[in-house]
């Protein structure tokens, strides 16, 4: 045994894994993953649903994988026929009562019951009625619904409410085949993390009421973002259905958001489809803004900026890319600068079950990465200094309250309801984080990239690109950050 690892074998591949380790993730490392129900990395063991039995040598019978922990030496098998016996008889207890509900779950396509009986299960029914019939749906919260007939008990939903949230109010109701997932009768599952309970159901019985019937799995392009709520940067995948975003899941990374994300986070995503972009570049002629080509935008800001000198502002959002924020520091590089950001508050909510994990009261994805750069908090000082500056760039801040005599540039996805950005000298429309790549840097200073989940609309362009143009042009490109 070296340096402390258990050396074992599963289905004839040696594994080495750290003592503890359960024989269900030792079975990961040698790329065989072993059907389950119950088990999940991030939730305490139940091993209530016996779909990962496997056999092991020396052992007097089956044993789940999810609950056995692996030894020096340790022969594993998940493929030998007692073992595939056991796991099929599972699952025909499972579909005895299971609807055939396929053609109308929202869960088809990424359900883990379709998956093991297409991988294992028997070919036929050997029941010739399906006996158990509950109402069809119950309302369980603000945004999840609970389908009894579905639901295998596996009891991730009441394990994460209890163990994770801290919040009790799941349990398994009656008993035999009339049991199913009963709520407190004077709650609802509105805690601030209770949607993750819709991710972790491996089937059809708790569906979002914001993506029911939205598409099919089948249908959706999967792209890992990271959440813009607020500064605690969890992973994300965006869903997006015919360039539009129509969902937010959890992605795992053990070091910033385990496998979770908070409701804010999840519903946070409606912006990025709006209907109402900026979708091509607009200069002031005459005292009107006119639609025009990049070549022109481009060189009527060169213009302005050669032509001014003294101080510049720079009023930025938070949400805005580290790299869009290097570039504005860098092509006002030749004035004295000022830039500063400012920060939408609320109320934090952590997750209480997981350690430095909360919807933080800092709504801005970005803060850390603003800082970083030199960018500041004092955002009314630098909204005073822009009345005397000779140059004003406000990076996608639509709703900023600027007064300037000096030129204005906006960079922005929208013109917003405040009037000020509408009285800008050139308008360059830009993409939305998720219409790029980039980076944000969260709360604890870990810098975490994102990709480009749909199309721009128009002629909108990543504000990196953008900025890199025009810095390239005036001959800035050598300048210190």
């Amino acid at each position: 045994m070296a340096d402390g690892m258990i050396n074992l074998t599963i289905d004839g591949a040696p594994v080495s894994v750290p003592p503890g380790t359960l024989v269900i993730e030792a079975a990961k490392q040698a790329g065989v993953l072993v059907p389950h129900y119950c088990y999940h990395p991030g939730l305490p063991v139940a091993g209530v649903c016996r779909m990962c039995l496997v056999e092991i040598e020396k052992a007097p019978k089956l044993a789940i994988a999810c609950a056995t922990t692996v030894t020096e030496g340790m022969v594993v098998k998940t493929q030998t026929a007692p073992a595939k016996d056991a796991r099929q008889g599972v699952l025909e207890f499972l579909l005895i009562n299971h609807p055939l509900d396929c053609p109308i779950c929202d869960q088809a396509g990424e359900c883990e019951l379709q998956d093991f009986v297409f991988q294992e299960g028997r070919a036929r029914t050997r029941y010739g009625e399906f006996a158990k019939r509950f109402n069809p749906v119950e309302d369980f919260g603000p945004d999840v619904l609970y389908v009894p007939n579905r639901c295998i008990l596996c009891t991730r939903c009441v394990r994460f409410m209890e163990d994770v949230a801290k919040e009790p109010v799941l349990n398994v109701s009656e008993r035999g085949d009339r049991a199913f997932i009963g709520i407190h009768p004077e709650a609802r599952l509105d805690h601030p993390w209770a949607g993750n309970v819709v991710d972790l159901c491996p089937v059809g019985s708790l569906l979002s009421k914001d993506f029911l019937h939205k598409a099919r799995a089948w249908e959706l392009d999967k792209t890992a973002s990271i959440c813009t709520g607020c500064s605690q940067g969890c992973n994300i995948t965006l869903d997006t259905r015919d360039e539009v975003v129509v969902r937010v899941r959890p992605r795992p990374n053990l070091e910033v958001n385990r496998y979770f994300i908070c409701d804010h986070g999840r519903m946070h995503y409606k912006w990025m489809n709006r209907g109402d972009r900026i979708e091509a570049p607009l200069v002031r002629r005459d005292g009107e803004l006119k639609a025009t080509d990049w070549d022109e935008a481009l060189a009527r800001v060169q213009a302005i900026l050669r032509g001014a000198s003294g101080k510049a502002v720079a009023l930025v959002s938070a949400g805005a890319s580290s790299e869009a924020l290097a570039l504005v520091k860098r092509l006002l590089s030749g004035f004295s600068w000022t830039g500063a950001f400012q920060i939408v508050m609320g109320e934090e909510a952590p997750l209480a079950g997981v350690p430095n994990l909360a919807l933080r009261a800092e709504r801005a994805p970005n803060a850390k990465g603003a800082e970083n750069l030199g960018y500041t908090r004092e955002y009314t000082q630098a909204l005073a200094a822009a009345t005397t500056a000779a140059v004003v760039l406000v990076l996608d801040d639509a709703d900023c309250a600027v007064e300037t005599n000096g030129a204005l540039i906006y960079l922005g996805t929208v013109l917003g309801d405040n009037a000020a950005c509408r009285r800008a000298d050139v308008i360059l429309p830009i993409t939305n984080v998720a219409e790029e790549e980039g980076t944000f840097t969260n709360r604890d200073g870990r810098d975490q990239r994102y990709d480009q989940a749909k199309p721009a609309p128009g002629m909108a362009q990543p504000a990196a690109w953008i900025l890199g143009e025009l810095i390239s042009a005036m001959g800035l490109a050598g300048a210190p950050r």
